[in-house]
């Protein structure tokens, strides 16, 4: 027992002496849930601006269709056609009853966030970037909802 007590001690002490992690800070968490809010109200508002400015020029917009019994094929879109879909007031189609834009802050660590946003018919999957002092999305995977 004593050998145990020891040998947990000495793990604590382990843990203890290894550096942690930067916290997130409140500025962070508002300049990533902006970001997150400026793609999807940017998108249902039809508000090319404020999609530009959440999205990373660079960006990967993705997601995987697989059709009964057949394979998976990957469908994916940059910065500049979404906001050029943005631009055109594709989500202005979504009547404003229907319009959720949920936003939940999964993970931030150093210069990375995830972020899980619920819309209308979809839910995104949010990597953030912290790029020149501004949260910018780099990588979007989502997922359609089943139709009810």
């Amino acid at each position: 027992m004593r050998a145990l007590v020891t040998l947990g001690s000495l793990a604590f002490l382990a843990l203890a002496a290894v550096p942690s992690a930067h916290a997130q800070t409140a500025a962070d968490s508002a300049g990533i849930r902006a970001a997150a809010l400026d793609y999807i109200e940017g998108w249902y508002a039809g508000d090319a601006d404020r999609m530009t400015r959440a999205l990373h020029p660079q960006l990967a917009k993705r997601i995987v269709r697989t059709p009964p019994g057949g394979a998976s094929t990957l469908g994916d879109m940059g910065a500049e056609t979404l906001i050029g879909y943005t631009r055109s007031g594709g989500g202005r189609r979504t009547p404003v009853a229907l319009q959720r834009k949920d936003v939940r802050i999964l993970d931030v660590f150093e210069g990375a966030a995830s972020v899980r946003v619920d819309a209308a018919e979809w839910v995104d999957y949010l990597q953030l970037g912290r790029w020149n002092g501004q949260w910018k999305i780099v990588n979007v995977l989502w997922e359609m909802r089943p139709s009810s």
